[in-house]
This record gives C-alpha cells, structure tokens and sequence, in this order.
C-alpha cells in the first residue's frame, strides 16, 4: 500500500466534488437542511394544547384552578363552556384536545378536607401529545393542591427541584446532537456510494481496476475526501 496512490485518488475525488455542483450541494447543505428539519421543525415539545373549560362549580378555588392553567405554557384556553354538550362538539370537530371540567362542590369538598374530583378528557389520537398532556395535567393540579394544603397546614417538608443540563426541558437540546452524528454518518456512506456507482456509469472504474491502485488504497482514497467534509459539516452544525 503506497500512499502516493491513496493521495492521487484523494486528490481526484476532491476535483470531481468540485466540480459537481449536485456533490457540493449534497455535502454542505443537505447536512444543515437536515439538522434543522429534524432538530428545530420536528420537536417532540407540547405547548399551548387547546383547552376547553367547563367550570359548574363557579367558586373562587375553581376560577383559581383555571387560572392556573391558562397562566401555563403547556395549556391555552379557547373557550369555557356550560355543559358537557358543548365540551364534546369541541373534541369531536378537533377544536380542542383537551377538555377540563370542575364539577359542583368542587370548593365545598376542599374546605372540609374531602377529596374533590376533577374530569380531565384528552385526545388520545396522537398518543404522544396525549401521555405528555396528562403529566402537564398532573403537574399543574399538583402545585394547586400543594398551595392550598400551604395555606392550610405549614409543609413540614420544603422541596426545591432543580433540572440540570436542559433547565427549560426542551427536546431540540437532546435530540439535535445526536442527529448531527446520525446525518453525518448518513451524508458520508452515502456520498461515498454515490461515488463509487459514478465510476461505474462513467466507465472510469475500469480504468482504475488496469491501474497498479490496490483495492484498499481505492477505498481509502475514496473515503478521506468524505471523512474530511464530513468533519467540516460536523463543525458548521455544531457552531450552528
């Protein structure tokens, strides 16, 4: 294996990207198209689910509860019904994909320290949105509980949560690295075989197989051009 042949395939590899505007295209700005419809246009995030409220209970604990909710960015409320009719015309047109409602004595019950219910319907079409939806559920009924046992019962135990590494808990931040290696190995296999499949219809491979190349100095040759952009993409979409 001499080196002098691995650089002249190299080298001939490097001309022809060059001057193959499709290549050049495939090399540099697949990559980055890539990255930023799987990373940024594809997200696994829910926020503003829409969201219909049938408050019966009308007490000032229930309107806290809404509020609760609409203060959210998970959740935004389009509308807030009167009965159960209504809240199920919404669902079934798709106009909302989640529906709370706070029954009758909703308040009364919390006062006397009896447990009080709370229907919460979700579209469960996309089951995905729908699991992600019932933990911001839970979430948001658990800190209003929580705050009104306060105001009742000083907490004996005073829990700070902190996220480290993903504060805002946002999908693109766990996803996008892993794509970047992903799209890279991807782009370089298939430039390489792109490559090679060329040879064969430009009738230049036969050339190649009467010259002294080895087959592993053929295959390094072919790969260090694509091994050397495919580091150069790696770095443009890191700094992107």
């Amino acid at each position: 294996m001499k080196i002098s042949r691995i650089k002249a395939i190299a080298k001939k590899e490097l001309i022809q990207i060059r001057r193959d505007p499709l290549s050049l295209a495939m090399a540099f700005l697949m990559p980055v198209m890539l990255l930023f419809i799987f990373g940024y246009a594809i997200t696994l995030d829910v926020n503003n689910l829409e969201t219909v409220v049938c408050d019966l209970d009308k007490s000032m604990l229930s309107r806290e509860l809404v509020a609760q909710f609409g203060e959210s960015d998970y959740f935004t409320i389009i509308d807030r019904v009167h009965s159960q009719e209504e809240i199920d015309g919404y669902l079934d047109r798709g106009e909302a994909l989640v529906a709370i409602t706070i029954p009758r004595n909703f308040s009364e019950n919390i006062k006397k320290g009896r447990p009080a219910g709370l229907q919460v319907i979700v579209d469960g079409s996309d089951s995905n949105t729908a699991t992600i939806a019932l933990g911001y559920i839970s979430g948001v009924t658990g800190l209003f509980s929580k705050r009104i046992a306060v105001k009742q019962i000083p907490p004996l135990i005073d829990t700070r949560m902190r996220v480290w590494f993903n504060e805002e808990l946002k999908s693109s931040n766990f996803i996008i690295p892993g794509l970047i290696a992903v799209i890279m190995s991807v782009i370089a296999d298939l430039l390489t075989s792109l490559t090679v499949s060329r040879e064969w219809e430009r009738g230049t491979m036969e050339q190649l197989i009467s010259t002294p190349v080895k087959t592993q100095e053929f295959i390094l040759g072919k790969l260090i051009p694509y091994f050397l952009i495919g580091f150069i993409d790696m770095l443009i979409s890191v700094l992107l």
